[in-house]
């Protein structure tokens, strides 16, 4: 194996990468020949006559490109060979005539991949030739008389790639038609548009021997934009755990210059960028992405976004199951702060299970007095030490764990002591603690709190099976968010509607004690086998029966876990109602409760709401992260 450069070694040294060769091999291995010919995509890299680097993206039957032997490559695909920044370079150079013409040849970098199977080979190495075949004014017309570009590649190394973060796609031929729009900054909104649904993108980044083109995908929209406006345009991106070749960010950190290509796979659409990238490590890339220790930021030198500049279509299919959730901006959500020093911790109280895959935590906190919360927020708690067994390169069994940190936020279900409320509440705080002192609401020790959460993934199920008498502690981050259902003492007849699903009730409970039930209106729907939740939230939280109306749907009623504990004091007579919560309740209500209605429920709920509340205010809290 040849030895890595310097940008790569100090790569791996920032990031405690075990000393190993470069694993490239020369020329165009078997192994990578067999990989090209499957590849339906071939994205290629190289610089322009001011340096910038660039990429593009080429499409077709697989066997597009193809070895021609002695390491050479044949590529022939239909292409927009006019407004594409990589064709018009390399189309721009002369064919080669001679050998000793080969070391001024223009260098370029490439990435074959097979999206429908998750196989891509890496590719470096110079130009020989190319040409454009066809009627070069006509690209509005048919297959037959559109541009096909066709060019021969001297491939220098190569090298197969992993199949993380690959989204599964099949392509299909589709002639360009493009119609490029002005290359201006800031990014126009179709620019805009198509970076909020790119699922993935194409990077290329320079070095004098070690030029390098490579995918990067996630979920839709993880590509964030930092700042667009007329002083700067501003990308970023989190980097995911991988290979840890680090090949690509090696280049960036000697030369930071990128060419990046942006695809639609939907409507052929593209965008072009080059620009100057940032690496940012650690705290810092958690406190501009949180939950990432390495990002790239990107400002952008000049873009150009073609309509239907694409020579295929992409068709949808497997998302990876490596992408871990979008990370947005700290300037777009709240961050937690999961980085931030601290030596407090959360230690597990005990458990009380609502239903089967529904309970409600106790914990105590280490440091009370340092970590004041009011209701609405939630709170972050960090289980890495619990569940993070370290790197690995894959894990096929619970390959989000890879990008995982094992840090949770929970909405905290339980009312804050009277310190940390607001003078505004303190009322209806005391007389929340007078109904434990009764005995129906338990009490909850002022360095305690409590979380009502479903099982539903990792951590949820590291809680629901720990061992209470273990005593668990776990690092708490603090607590953050602010979802307050405000009633307006101005507007004493006004009834404030809260709209919950599911296990999105839990915001709403910090704050009962605290609000006028008689100015309350709860609408929640359920599934029945979360009716144990429903009973017990009544029974903690008397008097609330009659401002709720439940909707359930699902199994009978009398299957329910939990129903034989129905009882009429706490859960009056024509609460549930054994149906879905429709549009008719919702705009029934509209003009018997104010303008402003809290939602707290899962997407797809949450958008038919907000669809029936058209033209009223809406506040909601969402599980989108």
């Amino acid at each position: 194996m040849e030895e890595w450069h310097d940008g790569v070694d100090k790569m791996h040294k920032l990031m405690n990468v075990p000393d190993r060769g470069d694993p490239t091999k020369p020329g165009l291995s078997a192994h990578a020949q067999r990989l090209l010919h499957m590849s339906s995509l071939l994205a290629i890299g190289t610089t322009d006559d001011e340096g910038r680097p660039w990429t593009t993206l080429l499409g077709g039957e697989q066997g597009f490109a193809r070895s021609l032997g002695q390491s050479i490559v044949g590529v022939r695909a239909l292409a927009d060979s006019d407004h594409d920044p990589v064709l018009r370079t390399l189309l721009a150079q002369p064919r080669l005539s001679t050998p000793g013409e080969y070391e001024t040849a223009r260098e370029f970098s490439a990435l074959g991949i097979h999206l429908a199977s998750r196989d891509r080979v890496k590719l470096q190495g110079r130009l020989l030739g190319g040409s454009r075949v066809g009627n070069e004014s006509i690209l509005n017309t048919s297959q037959d008389e559109a541009i096909e570009v066709q060019m021969a590649l001297a491939i220098e190394g190569s090298l197969g790639n992993c199949p993380k973060y690959l989204n599964k796609k099949d392509i299909v031929l589709a002639v360009p038609q493009p119609v490029p729009l002005p290359a201006t900054l800031p990014l126009s909104q179709p620019a805009l548009d198509l970076l909020a649904k790119a699922d993935t993108i194409f990077i290329t980044s320079h070095h004098p021997s070690h030029m390098s083109t490579n995918h990067r995908g996630g979920p839709p929209g993880f590509i964030r934009v930092e700042c667009n406006d007329s002083q700067s345009v501003i990308l970023a991106y989190p980097e995911y755990s991988g290979n840890r070749l680090y090949q690509t960010l090696g280049n960036l950190i000697l030369d930071p210059r990128a060419g990046i290509v942006v695809p639609d796979f939907d409507t052929g659409n593209v965008l072009y960028i080059s620009g100057t990238t940032k690496i940012i490590f650690g705290k810092d890339a958690s406190r501009l992405l949180p939950r990432s220790n390495l990002a790239v930021q990107i400002r952008v030198d000049a873009a150009k976004f073609v309509h239907k500049g694409l020579g295929f279509r992409g068709l949808p299919g497997q998302r990876s199951p490596y992408n871990p959730p979008v990370r947005y901006l700290t300037t777009e959500r709240p961050a937690t702060n999961p980085d931030s020093p601290t030596t407090s911790t959360a230690t597990l109280l005990s458990r009380t299970l609502l239903t089967p895959t529904i309970a409600r935590f106790r914990f105590r906190l280490s440091e009370p007095a340092n970590h004041a919360w009011t209701a609405g927020q939630y709170v972050a708690l960090s289980f890495e030490d619990e569940l993070s067994g370290g790197y690995a390169h894959s894990d096929d069994e619970d390959p989000r764990s890879l990008n995982d940190d094992y840090v949770r936020t929970f909405t905290v279900s339980s009312p804050p002591p009277p310190s940390c409320a607001s003078r505004h509440h303190q009322a209806g705080m005391a007389g929340g603690r007078e109904l434990a002192k009764e005995g129906r609401l338990p009490p909850v020790p002022n360095d305690e709190f409590e979380i009502t959460i479903r099982n539903v993934g990792t951590v949820t199920r590291f809680l629901f099976n720990t061992n209470i008498r273990a005593g668990l502690a776990v690092p708490l981050r603090g607590f953050g968010g602010s979802f307050a259902i405000k009633q307006d003492d101005a507007a004493k007849g006004i009834i404030t509607p809260f709209v919950a699903g599911g296990i999105g009730i839990t915001p709403l409970l910090a704050q009962l004690p605290s609000l006028d039930l008689s100015r309350l209106l709860v609408l929640w729907t359920v599934n029945s086998r979360d009716v144990g939740l429903v009973v017990d939230t009544m029974r903690r939280h008397p008097g609330l029966g009659k401002r709720m109306r439940v909707f359930v749907s699902g199994e009978p009623l009398s299957k329910s876990w939990g129903a034989g504990e129905i009882d009429g004091e706490a859960i009056p007579e024509g609460v549930f109602e054994r149906r879905r919560m429709v549009r008719e309740v919702i705009v029934g209500m509209r003009e018997e409760v104010g303008d402003t209605w809290y939602i707290c429920a899962g997407t797809g709920l949450r958008k038919q709401l907000l669809e029936w509340l058209e033209g009223k205010t809406a506040v909601y809290e969402d599980f989108d992260y």
